[in-house]
């Protein structure tokens, strides 16, 4: 680590560090910070999708019809990757269902929507003594603070504070490169509230136990950066760590994290590690800021600065709640001029084009922009590549975008995999310095999701077939144990008979063979049987249900046995004499 330290400290005057590629596309950027940054007036509803943030969606703690506070929680981070809700303002719960959201897609997904009351009635705040609490217990309650990278990724906040003896942090880096065109929320942020951010970046430091801390701008702010030495000096973390502010040459991508690592440091992040593998860490400035009003003023995350430019009336920065419509937005910027054709959030170069003007500002939209044919031509028609490596002298990460382009255009996959397809940051640059007017990004993003979707399905395969041979295998053990103890059950039965053998040949008498013995427990079994025969005849000739017979009754039933008795008397009589008869007969025949 020291190493690195020594590292770091000999490139902060960056003589020697080139930028890596990029181009310089027409800034846009003084149109948008001609006036202070504004404030928009209460709106009537606000729409909160779940979805604002890289991570699980979070749960829901409130019905429809509920009423709420500013800053009350309703929906609460769900998994380690995750971020919470709030409600931007006081009001009652309206809907909780599927609208349309920034997304390019343009599909509907879950949102909370709130109508506002006009009161604007707060919570209780809870601000902390940061300085003296526990990281752990601080951490946990950043969980539920709903703050993420407001730089454009949305990463939860809390999960890139979490620091162990594998991911040690010497270096703070603070970005506030800003370097995509008409975007200027992070400038004018500096230049109004360079000393709140100041206060979030010691927190940071704090929570990371960084040594030093580097704030990297572009040279094209000079307002913000002087803003931001000033706010340096005041600061009393200065007085522990190193801090200093570090103007970067104005190049786009420059503002990329690990773009910017590379210019103020000289240290280039490995594709396949993290940065706090190489002791470093990145944050915005807005996202350090929101650390600063949460934890000195227990205020959640519920604002945050857009850009309002393009084709509007007065292109200017607004601080905007969540849940916004887009419409209150252009609405603040005077209104979209003629021409208007488009509304574009984020900056040209990796924005995308909204599927309305009705949807609602998220934690991720840092820049709308008003697009109109004057601005943004229709793009031409794409021609042949004409191999002349252009895509390949611009791109930031040195990639090979020309190769990349066939392999996805063919559908080679596994080849651009191959050529580390997933190590593309997606900047635009390839397709900026085309001069076939080929959309490469496009062609890249498709191979990513078509990658994807092939790993997805390979792993679901893998899960089915795992679970298919332990199904066969709990089936062959079932079968097994099925057999195991039948045969013990045969066994069982066996050795009962062997047993009744061994009884009855001890029980015979000792002059008698097993013939013998066998012989006369069949003439016994046989008695036994003619007894139970003469019983049943017996209880079957006998009459039924007698016992409660009046004596008349009873004395005519004895009569009728009586003349039964008789009958048979007779008939066993008559029997016998003509026996009796046969026999004289045949003693005389025989004499």
């Amino acid at each position: 680590m020291n190493a690195l330290v020594n590292i770091v400290k000999q490139n902060l005057g960056l003589g020697s560090i080139a930028v890596n590629g990029g181009v310089h596309p027409p800034e846009h950027k003084q149109e948008s910070t001609t006036q202070a940054i504004g404030q928009l007036p209460l709106p009537k509803r606000l729409v909160l999708p779940l979805r604002q943030h890289v991570g699980n969606l979070p749960k829901v703690l409130v019905a429809v019809g509920d009423q709420v506070l500013k800053g009350q929680l309703l929906a609460e981070a769900e998994g380690n990757i995750s971020a919470a809700i709030h409600a931007p303002t006081s009001g009652t719960i309206a809907v909780i269902g599927d609208a349309l959201i920034p997304h390019p897609s343009g599909l509907p997904d879950r949102c909370i929507t709130i109508t506002a009351d006009g009161k604007d009635e707060w919570i209780a705040h809870s601000p902390s003594d940061w300085r003296k609490e526990d990281k752990t217990t601080l951490l946990e309650r950043l969980r539920h603070s709903g703050i993420v990278g407001l730089g454009g990724a949305a990463f939860p906040t809390q999960v890139k504070l979490l620091t162990n003896a594998k991911s040690l942090v010497d270096t703070l880096v603070i970005n506030a490169a800003e370097c995509e065109p008409y975007i200027t929320c992070d400038d004018m942020l500096m230049r109004e509230r360079a000393d709140q951010i100041l206060k979030g970046v010691e927190i940071a430091q704090h929570l990371l136990g960084a040594n030093q801390c580097l704030i990297g701008i572009e040279d094209n702010k000079p307002e913000a950066a002087e803003a931001m030495r000033l706010a340096c000096t005041n600061s009393p973390l200065a007085q522990s760590v190193t801090l200093k502010v570090v103007v970067v040459p104005t190049q786009y991508p420059s503002g990329d994290a690990r773009q910017l690592i590379r210019l103020l440091t000289g240290i280039e992040v490995p594709a396949n590690k993290r940065s706090t593998d190489v002791g470093l860490q990145c944050f915005n400035v807005a996202t350090v800021l929101a650390l600063h009003r949460y934890f000195d003023f227990g205020e959640p995350a519920l604002s945050r600065i857009v850009t309002m430019t393009g084709n509007v009336k007065i292109p200017a920065n607004f601080e905007v709640l969540f849940g916004t419509l887009v419409t209150d937005l252009v609405k603040a910027g005077g209104g979209a001029l003629e021409e208007t054709d488009d509304y574009i959030m984020g900056g040209p170069m990796m924005g995308f084009s909204l599927p309305s003007a009705d949807v609602p500002i998220t934690k991720a939209a840092n820049c709308i922009i008003a697009s109109a044919p004057n601005l943004f031509a229709p793009a031409p028609p794409a021609m042949p590549c004409i191999r002349c490596a252009r895509c390949a002298d611009v791109c930031p990460v040195s990639l090979q975008p020309q190769e990349l382009y066939w392999f996805a255009k063919s559908s080679n996959l596994e080849k651009a995999r191959d050529y580390n397809l997933f190590d593309c940051i997606e900047c635009g640059c390839c397709t900026y310095a085309c001069p076939s007017n080929i959309p490469l990004v496009q062609y890249y993003r498709f191979a990513k999701s078509e990658i994807i979707a092939q790993d997805r399905a390979k792993e679901a395969a893998d899960l089915a077939r795992e679970r298919n041979d332990f199904r066969l295998m709990r089936i062959e053990r079932e079968k097994q144990e099925r057999a195991e103890k039948h045969a013990q059950k045969a066994a069982g039965a066996k050795a009962e008979v062997a047993n009744a053998e061994a009884a009855k040949t001890d029980a015979a008498p000792v002059n008698e063979t097993p013939d013998d013995s066998a012989m006369a427990a069949k003439k016994a079994a046989i008695a036994a049987a003619i007894e139970r025969a003469k019983a049943q005849k017996a209880s079957a000739t006998a009459p039924q249900n007698v016992a409660d017979a009046k004596p008349a009754v009873q004395a005519e039933i004895a009569e009728i046995d009586a003349r039964r008795e008789a009958a048979k008397q007779a008939v066993s009589e008559q029997t016998l004499s003509e026996q009796a008869l046969d026999n004289i007969a045949s003693t005389q025949d025989e004499k």
